[in-house]
């Protein structure tokens, strides 16, 4: 085996939990990587060895934690992170990069935050089933993508049951109610020129609460989620038809093309134009 292993998933059209990119990397003593920030959550396995995470709190504090074989740490989107490598017995890891609408919750649940981002199990079960289902994903980036989704579900299902700090998260029924109707609305309007004061009046509330609780809920203020979600589907049309870019951009709810173009940009890291040469399917 390579020291590193490294692939990238190819469709980011799951909304509720989905997968961006993934690997394994046997390191070097002392090798290091960061400072950096992430868009989304990153978790790392530790298979063998041990290293060094620095990582921001939620007031912007570096906190350092020592991590061993059989445990992991996540990573926060928009944290400020490092990790190194041990001298004398350095680590190899197995890592997932992922997101979406249901994850916010899930690792609060799991007892996951930017003051406790270290994984550790007292079920020696389930961390040896959470190891399989990554090393699962890693090794098999050429299965089909409900299948990796599918491997993705099962490890955040263990992650979560066996993490030390598990506990219940209680959330208000209503509040759910909420954010699915809002959902349901952008699923069904994301083409037209909505805006996030028009989701608030769909569902009686006031704009300032209702981004409140859908961020607390989802992780993503309202209008970056409309983002999010418009820009998926503009990438399943570049990748599957040959519609000229103008007519994606107003099929995603986009007059302006050059707004279109740069809300792309913003989510994948590249234009439009360029996602379908990379992307298309032949």
């Amino acid at each position: 085996m390579s020291n590193l292993k490294f692939s990238i998933f190819k469709n980011q059209s799951f909304v509720d939990l989905g997968l961006y990119q993934f690997g394994r990397e046997a390191c070097e003593p002392g090798h290091l990587f960061g400072p950096a920030r992430r868009n989304h959550y990153l978790f790392h396995y530790v298979i063998n060895g041990q290293g060094t995470l620095h990582a921001s709190d939620s007031k912007g504090i570096t906190n350092i934690f020592k991590i061993h074989a059989g445990e992991g740490f996540l990573i926060f989107p928009e944290q400020i992170n490092l990790y190194v490598a041990d001298i004398n017995n350095p680590w190899e890891y197995a890592w997932l990069e992922f997101d979406g609408l249901r994850v916010k919750q899930a690792l609060e649940s799991a007892g996951f935050s930017q003051e406790t981002p270290i994984y550790k199990t007292h079920f020696p079960e389930f961390r040896e089933k959470l190891q399989d289902e990554i090393l699962y994903i890693v090794n098999n980036s050429e299965s089909s993508q409900f299948e990796l989704i599918g491997h993705l579900y099962l490890f955040m299902d263990y992650l979560t049951r066996s993490a030390e700090n598990a506990g219940r998260v209680i959330t208000s029924r209503l509040r759910e109610f909420y954010i699915r109707e809002a959902i349901s609305f952008i699923e069904n309007n994301y083409q037209k020129n909505i805006t996030i004061e028009e989701i608030a009046a769909a569902l009686g509330l006031n704009r300032s609460y209702f981004g409140k609780i859908f961020r607390q809920s989802t992780g993503k203020s309202p209008q970056r989620f409309l983002m999010n979600y418009r820009m998926i589907k503009a990438a399943e049309i570049l990748a599957t038809t040959k519609k000229p870019i103008n007519e994606i951009s107003l099929s995603v709810g986009y007059e302006n093309q050059m707004h279109f173009s740069r809300a792309f940009r913003t989510i994948y890291g590249i234009s439009p134009r360029t996602w379908r040469n990379n992307h298309s399917q032949k």
